[in-house]
């Protein structure tokens, strides 16, 4: 590699770990975030970078040039919290009713680390880094938006390479985790509507009542999965809204909306699930008098390891922490991620990283990503610095040193 392995010194661990706190304590949502926007944009001043912001969304986009021609590698760090009240107790806890409960605040900060590490080097560095952080990935297609911007122009060629490091606090403290291949599930949503008549709870007989067919496609949801989708390119379907319109107590609503979030690993089953469930549905609408409305949102798609990248990012770490920190993943998650869109252009690699506080004495299981009582390690940020530095760093270097055939 023609230089020594990136470590974060304490003094940058601790800036760090600083960012983390400040943006812990003020989360924002969604794809207007003007405070996070604003820290990331003060903890990059002073780095010989380019520095872009987003158009229709509070997005940075910064552009590292090496002092030799070389490849761009792209690394992302997403910055969005969620609507989740926090229940941790910590001195910096966010008290605005939103909270960083998917590990986002380490990311930003993470990313950051990785560009002070990399900028020290940069008259050595064979080609340019893109640093993307990007809101509203919970949800709002934050990556395709900044797609849509030019993001893959930033540098003036597009990435060979795009990598992204996502802590998980359910995993010891510095254990990476990856596999080739999809590595997250794709995501969609439906809604049915099964519309009936309504009417009086005591005379049923003079209306058409949409409760006990929607009762029976709720089950059949359910037998769908397990009797029409393979076992081995598998779906979740889980159903996860259940409504009609406020009424008396004495009145058969005129529909019932079934809400339901849909996970699956390939084109094919989401193919399955979408086209079938509709045909389903409506058939025992049919059969008790009522009408099917389909409505289906196609969110985030599978997010997809490159098998190329995925060797060297697992060769990589394994060299850095020994084979013993590193997994390989047996199956993907059924959680979705939408660095998948970028994973969609540009070949690349999505990496965990175990965040647990070392000795947490609560009982039982830690509390999971997204709840209001996730704790992290922040002190693993130099750990996540050193290791998208390394990966950005080696990927234009390749073996020997001399930059790799994009």
């Amino acid at each position: 590699m023609g230089s020594e392995p990136f470590a974060a010194a304490p003094e940058l661990v601790a800036d760090l770990v600083a960012l983390r706190r400040r943006l812990h304590a003020a989360p924002e949502v969604g794809l207007d975030l003007p405070g996070t926007q604003r820290a990331v944009l003060d903890a990059v001043d002073g780095l010989d970078l380019e520095v872009g912001t987003g158009r229709g969304l509070s997005s940075v986009v910064a552009v590292l040039r090496g002092g030799r021609p070389g490849p761009v590698v792209l690394l992302r760090a997403d910055m969005d919290a969620l609507p989740v009240r926090e229940a941790t107790g910590l001195d910096y806890a966010s008290a605005t009713g939103a909270m960083h409960a998917c590990g986002h605040d380490l990311h930003v900060a993470g990313l950051v680390g990785a560009a002070r590490l990399l900028h020290a080097r940069r008259d050595e560095l064979p080609g340019s880094v893109v640093l993307a952080f990007q809101p509203g990935e919970e949800g709002h297609g934050g990556a395709r938006r900044m797609l849509a911007e030019g993001l893959l122009a930033a540098a003036g060629e597009r990435p060979v390479a795009a990598y992204a490091v996502h802590v998980d606090c359910t995993t010891d403290r510095g254990r990476f985790a990856t596999r080739a291949g999809p590595v997250m599930a794709g995501a969609s949503g439906m809604t049915l509507r099964v519309r009936g008549t309504g009417g009086h709870a005591a005379r049923p007989q003079d209306g058409v009542d949409p409760v006990p067919p929607a009762a029976e496609i709720v089950l059949a949801v359910q037998t769908f999965v397990a009797r029409r989708v393979p076992a081995a390119d598998p779906a979740v379907v889980s159903v996860v809204r259940l409504a009609t319109a406020p009424s008396a107590g004495n009145v058969i609503p005129e529909d019932v909306e079934i809400g339901l979030n849909i996970r699956t690993l390939s084109r094919e089953t989401l193919a399955l699930v979408r086209d079938g469930l509709p045909v389903l549905a409506s058939g025992i609408g049919n059969a008790h008098g009522c009408r099917v409305d389909v409505e289906f949102r196609a969110s985030y798609p599978v997010t997809h390891n490159d098998a190329g990248e995925t060797a060297r990012v697992l060769a990589a770490l394994d060299e850095l922490h020994g084979p013993g920190a590193v997994q390989r993943l047996a199956a993907p998650s059924m959680a979705s991620e939408d660095f998948a869109y970028v994973l969609d252009e540009v070949p690349g690699t999505m990496v965990f990283l175990g965040a647990r506080p070392p000795g947490d004495a609560r009982r039982g299981a830690p509390p999971a990503m997204h709840s209001s009582t996730a704790l992290f390690d922040d002190s693993v940020l130099g750990v996540q610095a050193a290791a998208l530095a390394e990966l950005a760093w080696r990927r234009l270097a390749g073996p020997g040193g001399h930059p790799v055939d994009g």
